[in-house]
């Protein structure tokens, strides 16, 4: 169990032209816009702990809540976000502006290492009284994630420093000793901030403190029944009515079903899979396939969206997976890829890489514009136009998320163990590995996504034998590869998805890998209501939609696909820097003749329409327009 290690992004070149556009876009444009977004709404401000406190931006919203309580962490999302881009390229201004806020926390800081600017601002007396509501552990996890991103980029320590102190105050608070609380954060995060500092210090003591929030979490007597008691509240109070909201409504060992608010789900679940591979815990390990296939089962759009319902960001019944109100959130689907990246390196199984990279192309991507600078939040697969992206929103998580992703993207490509190395995901890279046996730099030349044509170069520094493990997605049926123009047989040395050449490599070897990408009809399981009788298109990695923009006449909506015409490949030189496109005949229902008639017997006419899809994830960067993934099919 954990037998191989991504690769470090910093350590995986992006020279393809898909993930190069992206993350230059993220370097030159996402980071610096957010960062002038999170000064004009007062988030950097209020780590000043302006006195008197200025009047609340957001006011409580009637669950007596405002989202000013988890402005730090987008502080935190943000310094890691642009401690990323300072690993591509170093960048003067944007570390003159992290020191900045580090000097504010170092001011804010009290006594005992206690760091939460809004209670420190607002409400002292309150510190650690509602676990359940206010985020507290939640913003010092990001944090604590932004500052290790700082300290790699740059050497700099003073900000983890300052959030090693806030972390021993924490261990003293929280814990089963006597005079301990035994707490944990309702949105979870501190697990994997912890982890990720266990991994940095090797300080054991950071990985039994992630633990104990894991094992602690839905025992009995209920810690958020006490804490709500305590404030001189009734529990049964709670607006979400259930603790699956936050999933502690049993220990997580014991949960079988993926419930609840569905950012808060996959942060726990990628923290159980790295607490299972650190510890050899099988037990983790087995909650966390059975919640895998719980999801995959029933619970996940086709576009790797997660959780249908915007009341509680998250999910609700099996196969309850509405388009045109589907929440889908942004946060939602990279948190699946981190859980998919971890359940990965459990076992080296291709099942964990496909949905990691349908997340990666479909919604996660479509959260980002192609400008940089606007985002969205939910992700519907159905719009009747009025859905749009924004420049900001009164709750930025997406927004931070989406640009630490790309900034990262490159440590989800390639893996490595002592003997063997594994392709994940495609798209052009170049990176050096380190085996038992030397060091050996590797090229991967594609156009992927847009095509399945790959070739890697091999280059030991000294002749070596080794696994090269190259993943065959789910999707690519009939793979061939060769090794220097010799044939290789892919089926039967395929294992999980994973291809594997064992052999002697030298400098020179050419590795040829052909996936298959035709278009393809997707259908879904027919106790999805919202979706019998309708068809999706795909082709590889990416899920297609029709946009009006390029279907004039009138929604979308209107459009039906006969079963059996034929999809066609289209090379679009003139969209997006060039992309493909899907084109086949359609028809399209008309409205004349109803004279002002809302119900008659005669069905519409239909007339002849020629139908254009584009990649999901390009949705809603030019004209606004109707939308649709489903189309109705005849």
């Amino acid at each position: 169990m954990g037998q191989f290690a991504p690769v470090r992004f910093v350590d995986v070149h992006l020279e393809g032209r898909f993930w190069r556009e992206r993350l230059d876009t993220v370097l030159a444009r996402t980071i610096p816009s957010q960062h002038v977004q999170l000064g004009r709404h007062g988030i950097l401000d209020s780590l000043t702990l302006p006195n008197p406190p200025p009047p609340l931006r957001y006011p409580r919203n009637h669950h007596d809540f405002t989202v000013q309580v988890f402005w730090d962490s987008d502080v935190g999302k943000w310094i890691e976000a642009a401690s990323y881009a300072l690993s591509h390229r170093r960048d003067a201004d944007i570390e003159a502006k992290i020191e900045k806020i580090t000097d504010d926390l170092e001011k804010a800081q009290a006594p005992d290492g206690y760091l939460n600017c809004w209670y420190l601002q607002r409400e002292p007396e309150n510190r650690w009284t509602n676990l359940r509501d206010n985020h507290e552990l939640y913003n010092l996890g990001h944090l604590i994630e932004g500052a290790i991103a700082y300290f790699l980029a740059t050497g700099r320590r003073r900000l983890l420093s300052i959030l090693e102190r806030y972390v021993d105050h924490v261990r003293k608070t929280f814990g089963p000793r006597p005079g301990q609380r035994r707490g944990y954060c309702g949105h979870q995060e501190i697990e994997l901030a912890l982890i990720r500092l266990y991994r940095l210090t090797g300080e054991r003591k950071q990985l039994d403190l992630a633990a104990y929030f894991i094992d602690e979490r839905g025992r009995e007597p209920h810690y958020f029944d006490q804490e709500a008691v305590a404030r001189g509240e009734d529990p049964g109070d709670f607006w979400a009515k259930s603790y699956e909201y936050n999933q502690s409504h049993r220990p997580v060992r014991e949960q079988d079903k993926v419930v609840g608010h569905a950012v808060r789900a996959m942060y726990m679940y990628s923290a159980m899979a790295d607490l299972a591979a650190e510890l050899k815990d099988d037990g983790l390990k087995r909650a966390c396939e059975v919640l895998w296939t719980d999801v995959m089962a029933s619970k996940i759009y086709i576009t790797s969206g997660l959780g249908p319902a915007e009341a509680n960001e998250g999910f609700t019944e099996d196969y309850d997976l509405p388009n045109d109100t589907a929440y889908a959130e942004t946060c939602a689907s990279v948190a699946l890829i981190f859980w998919a990246q971890r359940m990965l390196h459990l076992d080296l199984d291709g099942k964990y890489a496909d949905v990691l990279e349908q997340a990666l192309f479909n919604n996660a991507l479509g959260g980002l514009s192609r400008d940089g600078e606007h985002y969205f939040y939910s992700n519907p697969l159905d719009s009747n136009g009025r859905h749009s992206r924004w420049a900001w929103h009164t709750c930025p998580c997406c927004t931070m998320n989406a640009s630490r992703l790309v900034a990262s993207v490159g440590g989800y490509f390639v893996s490595h163990s002592d003997d063997a190395i594994a392709f994940h995901l495609y798209g052009g890279i170049s990176t050096e590995v380190t085996l038992k046996s030397g060091k050996v730099a590797l090229r991967e030349v594609s156009s992927y996504p847009w095509s399945g044509d790959i070739r890697i170069e091999v280059a030991p520094e000294t002749p070596a034998e080794f696994a090269l493990k190259l993943r065959i997605p789910g999707w690519a049926r009939g793979a061939s590869a060769s090794v220097n123009g010799q044939t290789v047989a892919v089926e039967p040395a395929t294992v999980n998805g994973y291809l594997t050449i064992l052999r002697r490599w030298q400098a020179g070897d050419i590795v040829d890998l052909q996936l298959p990408m035709p278009p393809e009809r997707i259908y879904a399981h027919p106790s999805v209501p919202m979706d019998v009788g309708r068809v999706a298109l795909k082709r590889g990695p990416l899920v297609y939609c029709v946009e009006e923009t390029d279907n004039p006449g009138g929604p979308v909506q209107r459009l039906r696909l006969p079963r059996h015409s034929e999809i066609t490949v289209e090379q679009r030189h003139d969209l997006f820097d060039g992309i493909v496109t899907l084109a086949t005949e359609a028809a399209r229902v008309g409205d004349d003749g109803w004279h002002g008639t809302l119900y008659r017997t005669d069905p519409p006419a239909e007339t002849p329409a020629r139908l254009t899809a584009l990649p999901y994830y390009l949705w809603n960067n030019r004209e606004k327009g109707s939308m649709m993934i489903w189309l109705a099919e005849t």
